[in-house]
């Protein structure tokens, strides 16, 4: 039975019971049935996605686009990770449950990782909000669901297979999410996956052979800490700590021949410390400038601007790198809407503050000039490595896919339930395997529209259409 009561310092809302909001997500089955997932047909005015790639291409840094073209030629799972924005357009031509949640905006399978929480305990979760944003949380899924097909075929493994993997992953989601759906809302609000407990769950389960594997992707992210990059990164100039150049991937600024870069970067990093606690602040006045370089990071992001900031502690092993990310507006805006956040850091930072279950804390945003001189960019700010890793999906087997599948769909459910109502979905899943299979329908149908958009990329390259630069 619904009844009116005042929010905590809100006006009066509607509050319901769970079944009641249970109610409510089924009945979007009317308009957005279960099966109607599977759709995927091309509609007669879909945009050429390469025309799309190159509309994004203008925004960004010309040198570098090259580099992007390249990384996403290698594959058609390389093309996948770099194309959410073409994908972002079909997903809105798709049928939808318009039940909104914080959504990732790009959720495919290597956007989850391990990181170090505060406590220093490492933790599974969603790891990239570039394109984060309010929207349909069936985006999300389906996003994620394509990508387990495209790496299914891209380690070789038959149909059967990847349609196995996709629809793992979701039948994570949907059972995680009725557990969450069970909860009370503060115990979602503080869950979190602890590595070390699944990692002892998975173990029982899996053969030897996989748990040594795992094992060793954890041992290396405890090993991607600050003081490793300073060791791998840096040389010793005349007394100074500096960045080693690796053009165009890393090109340090010559902060000694030039002081009005230094200065724009106090500038810089004072309003970045404007969006920190003063707990973090305090520990930021710690350290000091070191160097600074600009580092070309990912698939996708390609372009955009990038930099490696070096701040040095009082002991010569006691680094600490910051990156300064450039972030633009999410790819999921002009079907979505606009953030309530103009500026796109804060947008990416909020996101990932409301989604994760333990966050950089040293996390913030910025603005800034880019290296070309131009208009002030937004950047957000984080930790270059803090035990950041991921597990091989290149070395994985089948099955181990299928593992690795229930993980991501479990911190995707984690994610969209702490900030979209878990009651409310999992009505609209239910308890049955429908919408199970019609997304892993969806993303072999994707696969193949994936593998026909990487075709269209080649010939564009090969045509000389864009440029792209091979092996950075």
């Amino acid at each position: 039975m619904s009844k009116t009561s005042p929010g905590v310092l809100a006006p009066p809302h509607e509050v319901l019971t769970p079944d009641e909001w249970r109610r409510r997500g089924r009945e979007q089955r009317g308009p957005a049935p279960r099966s109607s997932h599977a759709q995927w047909d091309p509609p007669a005015d879909r945009p050429d996605p390469v025309a799309i790639l190159e509309e994004q291409a203008r925004t960004r840094v010309p040198d570098l686009i090259p580099i992007r073209y390249g990384r996403m030629a290698a594959s058609p799972f390389a093309y996948f990770r770099g194309a959410a924005a073409p994908m972002a357009w079909d997903l809105a031509h798709t049928p939808t449950t318009g039940i909104r949640v914080q959504a990732c905006g790009d959720a495919h399978l290597l956007n989850f990782g391990m990181f170090a929480a505060p406590d220093r305990r490492l933790v599974f979760d969603v790891n990239d909000f570039d394109e984060t944003l309010p929207a349909p949380f069936d985006w999300d899924v389906k996003r994620l669901a394509a990508s387990f097909a495209v790496a299914a075929r891209d380690n070789g493994f038959s149909d059967r297979d990847a349609h196995t993997a996709a629809r793992v992953a979701v039948r994570s989601y949907r059972t995680e999410m009725a557990n969450y759906a069970a909860m009370r809302f503060l115990e979602v609000w503080y869950s979190r996956i602890d590595v070390d407990e699944v990692t002892s769950l998975f173990d029982a389960v899996q053969p030897k052979k996989a748990v040594l594997r795992r094992r060793r992707d954890i041992e290396k992210a405890h090993r991607r800490t600050s003081l490793k990059a300073f060791l791998k990164m840096c040389d010793q100039v005349e007394g100074q700590y500096r960045i080693r150049p690796s053009h165009p991937v890393i090109v340090r600024f010559p902060i000694e021949r030039h002081p009005g870069i230094l200065e724009e970067l106090r500038n810089a990093v004072a309003l970045y410390l404007e969006t920190l606690e003063e707990d973090r602040r305090e520990v930021l006045r710690r350290f000091y400038f070191g160097d600074f370089a600009r580092k070309v990071v990912g698939v996708g992001s390609v372009g955009t601007e990038a930099f490696i900031l070096l701040l040095l502690g009082d002991r010569e092993d006691e680094p600490l790198f910051l990156q300064l990310k450039e972030a633009q507006e999410s790819v999921l805006a002009p079907f979505a809407g606009e953030s309530e956040y103009k500026h796109q850091g804060e947008r990416v930072v909020r996101g990932q503050r409301l989604t994760q279950a333990a966050t950089d804390p040293f996390l913030g945003w910025t603005s800034g000039i880019g290296t070309n001189g131009s208009a002030t960019k937004d950047y957000y700010v984080r930790q270059l490595r803090d035990m950041k890793g991921s597990m091989s999906v290149p070395d994985m087997d089948a099955p181990q896919l299928n593992y690795y599948g229930r993980l991501c769909g479990w911190a995707l459910a984690r994610a969209h339930a702490r900030t979209g109502r878990a009651t409310v979905i999992s009505g609209y899943l239910g308890s049955s395997d429908d919408f199970d299979h019609a997304i892993a329908d969806f993303a072999i149908a994707y696969a193949d529209q994936n593998e026909q958009d990487y075709r269209l990329l080649l010939e564009a390259v090969s045509a000389g259409r864009v440029l792209a630069e091979e092996g950075r």
